[in-house]
């Protein structure tokens, strides 16, 4: 809903507004893709084979949420990704529990062990060699922008039902969540799930692992330095496998270029206060596909919220984003226009 058909269609209903009172300022192109949730596998090539087609000067795109209706932002920049799969694998076959176990080793067990390793318990650093050396750490500017977000520490747990955060030692909530390289398990996999109980020793054990990247990293070098630390940490009782699915590389949009001045200034002209620039930590791997393969930059003018459970069973976007999202963009092209006419002189 939010994530992203609804945003989509509120360009298209933007557009529809646009030209039926004449106001459309300069030549629009629309590319609509679905398959961004499943790495946008055909993507890169689609891109790389229409270039001149595709040419443009800004890419307008609404992927993205803002802090809340009455406070606007525009995401500046993403976070990158890296997503393995990884199996480990004990005996030929499944084993009962109470004749092997306790000899045979458990790939359940060592996976978790495994998983356990690469995050320290206290600082909750990633314990990857080599993992932070491209990291680049916020200007103090960026810093001062940041705090200028809202953020009430009760609302947030109270929204979440937990009762406390833990995220990496020495930042805040909202650089953890945004600013900060991460590693989380999205699933793993094992042995007997079915109802009742069964002794198994399970032969293989698998998990789905996600690294969030910032600026300066790579995937694919954060994947092989992955790969490498994983298998160093199984014992020589397992065999690992680890599989690279997909990538994409973080991005960040500068502030002081004409294409976020002509979306802040649209968003000032409906929501009457300026934007907070802001950065998520979701990706959106096209951002920097765009980057690389064309040479432009990405405006990410977004209109959801976080309570809209993208990516939850109740998914929703809500009727006053959306209406406010149509009453907005028609003022990025009218600004965008004019500023840069005024640049041509």
């Amino acid at each position: 809903a939010c994530d992203d058909k609804g945003q989509m269609y509120m360009h298209v209903k933007a557009f529809e507004y646009m030209m039926k009172n004449n106001a459309l300022a300069c030549n629009v192109k629309f590319m609509i893709e679905g398959e961004e949730e499943v790495g946008s596998v055909n993507l890169g090539g689609f891109i790389k084979n229409n270039k001149e087609r595709l040419k443009c000067d800004v890419v307008l795109l609404s992927d993205t949420s803002m802090i809340s209706n009455e406070i606007p932002s525009v995401t500046v920049g993403l976070r990158g990704l890296a997503y393995v799969e990884v199996e480990v694998t004990g005996p030929s076959h499944d084993l009962h529990s109470g004749t092997y176990g306790g000899a045979v080793a458990n790939p359940i067990n060592a996976l978790c062990e495994m998983i356990a390793s690469l995050i320290d318990p206290k600082t909750r650093k990633i314990t990857i060699p080599g993992f932070y050396d491209d990291v680049a750490d916020l200007t103090p500017e960026e810093k001062k922008l940041m705090s200028e977000i809202p953020f009430e520490m009760e609302e947030y747990k109270q929204e979440l039902k937990i009762k406390n955060t833990r995220g990496e030692e020495g930042y805040t909530v909202i650089e953890q969540a945004s600013t900060r390289p991460t590693l989380d398990v999205n699933g793993i996999k094992g042995g007997y799930i079915g109802e009742g109980a069964k002794t198994v020793l399970p032969s293989k054990a698998s998990a789905k692992i996600s690294m969030r990247l910032v600026p300066n990293q790579k995937s694919e070098k954060i994947a092989n330095l992955f790969a490498d630390y994983f298998k160093s940490l199984a014992p020589d009782s397992v065999q690992v496998k680890v599989d690279f699915h997909h990538g994409g590389d973080p991005v960040v949009v500068p502030i002081d270029c004409d294409e976020y001045r002509a979306a802040a200034m649209a968003y000032e002209e409906t929501f009457n206060r300026k934007p907070i620039p802001t950065r998520a930590g979701g990706s959106i791997p096209i951002v920097k596909l765009f980057e690389e393969e064309l040479g432009i930059k990405s405006i990410m003018m977004g209109f959801g919220l976080d309570s809209d459970l993208i990516h939850s069973p109740n998914e929703n976007f809500g009727i006053f984003n959306f209406l406010k999202g149509i009453e907005t963009i028609p003022g990025f092209y009218k600004y965008y226009a004019q500023l840069k006419k005024a640049q041509k002189g």
